[in-house]
């Protein structure tokens, strides 16, 4: 949230973290503890997979 400059966590959690999730682009690195204080998370391989093809579109 700090490097996309958001302020409301709320809002960056239904706008990008729940539909990410869903989509599968990342995944929780403690899906067993979702509320953890220490959780991650990480791109899955369809993630860079988006990622890639946007980075195609841009040139």
């Amino acid at each position: 949230m700090q490097k996309l400059e958001l302020k409301h966590r709320q809002n960056f959690r239904n706008s990008y973290l729940n539909p990410a999730l869903v989509s599968e682009w990342i995944e929780r690195t403690q899906p067993q503890t979702p509320n953890s204080p220490t959780q991650q998370y990480r791109l899955t391989t369809q993630g860079k997979l988006v990622i890639k093809q946007q980075a195609k579109r841009k040139r």
